[in-house]
Formats: C-alpha cells, structure tokens, sequence
C-alpha cells in the first residue's frame, strides 16, 4: 500500500486505509435526471465512489446534482480544458481526474493545482495504452509497463512543482500482464496512492476474469488503494464484482462468502439453479457468513462444515445444516426459503 494519503470527500485513500471501490456513471452528462438514479442505484449496491465525465461546461451543473443525492465522493473526469477542471473545483466536486500534461502550459496546471489544494481535493492522473506522449512512445517503440508509469510520474511532476502531491495515479492496460508490471513499477518508484483497473476489460464474463486477474494478483501482494473493475455492462455489476473479489482475497468482510460444489453424478437436485437463486437473494445481505450449497447429503455438511450455514441436496429434497450439523430436512422447493429463514436469524 501507498505511504502517502489523500482524502476524497469521506474517503481516505491509501496509507493503510481500506481499499475503495469505485464505479463511473455511464448515463450522458446532460441527462441530470438519469445521472442521479444511477448514482444513487450505485450507491446502494456498494459504490464508495462515484465518477463523472464532464465533458463541457453544461455537464458541471452535474456536480451539484449528485452532491445533493448522493454521501459518497465525486469524481470529475476531465479531459484536456483546464477552466472544466477549475469550475468543478468551484461546484464543489471531491476529486478531479486529469493528466496536467494535456490542459497546457504551466500557468494552467499551476492555476488546478492552486485550486485543488485551497479545498484539499485530490487530483487522480490517469494514463493509458492510447494516452501516452509522443516522446514515451517513441522511446519504447509501444506501450510498455515501463512507459506507462513513466507516463504518470511525468504528469505527477508537472503538479509536484506547484507543491502538489494529493496524487492518485493509475496506469491502466486492456494486456493483463502491462498492467500488473506497470503498477508494480509505480509501486516501487513512488509513495502515491494507486487506483487499480483492468481498461476496456470487455462484457461482464471476460471483463470479470481479465480484472480478477489483474486487480487481484496486485492486491494479493499489498498493491492498490481503490479499484475499479470496468465492465460493458450496468456500472451496478462492477459494484457486486469488485465486492466479491475483495471478499475472495479477504480484504471485505461484511457481506456473504459463497462455497458451492461444482456438481456431479450424485447430485439429485437442480443445485446450480438453487445456488444461483441463493446468490442473488442474498446479494444485498451484508451479514460477515459463509453459506454453503451443496449437491449431496453424504458428503455436503462434512464438507462445507467450516461454512455458518448451509443446504445439502438429496432426492428432490435436501437438509439444512449449520456448521456441519444438520438442522432439518425440507422438499427442493423449500429449500432456499428454509436457508434464508435461518440466516434471518442469525
């Protein structure tokens, strides 16, 4: 983990502080209205941050909208037009999101650095495979790791020379091994907060498997303070994700552990669709247990019986047990509505 921190709204970053969970809205910055449903969607599944494209001076009266709806940070994503930067300063925005390299010449960068940190907001600079400097490229011949970090600590000198460093950096790759490398690099070359993602990661199925990869090998061995897992899908999907790979790794610990086995020719019930329903049942409960479903009354308590609860299948029924001991035996179709049952009470 970073030894520097930085402070985004409620949100410590880095430093020892716990790693954040961040998502983007992707409904059009005009769209007031839309833009807040899904914020507020996003909060309620999970999302410790909230970022914004602000693409134009109309998109600023955003802020101010998701301020009132939502108590998580908000990021402004700006690209290129220092003045956006500095009106979202000015609309109360929590954290801003640009590369200090592309906004112009240094009175720019000094005027986002100055009014960044008059209201302690953290500057996140982003670089990536399609984003790096003529000059980098050219020196490594493609987008290495090692052009990617490079690409960031320039940008992050640009601010330190203004006395700036409430630095986040990111250096993201859709190459799962570019990525991990240029992380471990930055790791190793600098004390900022590192926000962690997989880019164009692709749809859910593949997006999931390239940022689990990326994102978690990084976090296994004490790299990253926030993480985004970027899917084409509903934002709300990489709030569930990124919370059952924290929980996978042990880094969360509210909210339900899943053990199911994977099936075999002594299963009588339908156990995968009796653990999916489960899954999804129970994605909001935030109760710190491990639950199993199992597919065999002969093997499934003696084998989850680390788990605090549990079923087990039979013939067109199956037992509740907890901790290795069974409770009761119930039909199939009961079987869910039996566990809950006794999760409520636990």
């Amino acid at each position: 983990m970073s030894k520097i921190q930085v402070k985004a709204g409620n949100v410590f970053i880095g430093n020892g502080a716990e790693v954040s969970i961040q998502s983007m809205l992707n409904t059009r910055a005009d769209d007031i209205e839309g833009s807040v449903l899904q914020a507020k969607r996003l909060e309620d599944a999970g999302c410790q941050i909230i970022r914004a494209a602000i693409p134009d001076m109309n998109a600023v009266r955003l802020i101010p909208a998701l301020k009132e709806a939502v108590s998580i940070p908000v990021v402004a994503d700006i690209h290129f037009d220092y003045k956006l930067a500095l009106e979202s300063v000015a609309a109360g925005i929590d954290k801003i999101r640009i590369n200090p390299g592309n906004i112009g010449d240094e009175d720019r960068v000094k005027q986002v650095a100055k009014a960044c940190k008059d209201k302690s907001i953290p500057i996140r600079i982003g670089v990536n495979s399609g984003s790096l400097e003529k000059e980098i490229l050219k020196k490594y011949g493609h987008p290495t790791a090692q052009a990617l970090c490079d690409s960031a600590l320039y940008h992050a000198s640009l601010l330190e020379k203004f006395d700036f460093t409430d630095i986040v950096l990111s250096m993201k790759s859709s190459d799962v091994k570019t990525m991990v490398d240029a992380y471990e690099i930055a790791n190793s070359s600098c004390d900022y907060p590192l926000h962690l993602g997989v880019t164009e990661a692709g749809t859910t199925r593949m997006g999931i498997i390239k940022s689990s990869a990326g994102i978690g090998s990084l976090l296994l061995h004490g790299i990253g303070d926030t993480i985004r897992i970027s899917l084409t899908a509903d934002p709300v999907e990489e709030i569930y994700a990124a919370k059952d790979l924290l929980k996978a790794i042990g880094l969360k610990k509210d909210g339900i552990t899943f053990v199911s086995c994977p099936t075999c020719g002594r299963t009588k019930i339908d156990l995968i669709g009796l653990a999916n329903e489960a899954q999804e049942r129970l994605k909001d409960c935030n109760k710190n247990i491990k639950v199993a479903i199992m597919g065999c009354v002969v093997n499934g308590p003696g084998e989850a019986k680390e788990a605090d609860i549990g079923i087990a299948g039979g013939d067109k029924e199956g037992l509740v047990f907890k901790k290795g001991q069974i409770l009761y035996k119930v039909p199939e179709d009961k079987l869910i509505d039996a566990l809950i049952d006794e999760i409520d009470k636990m």
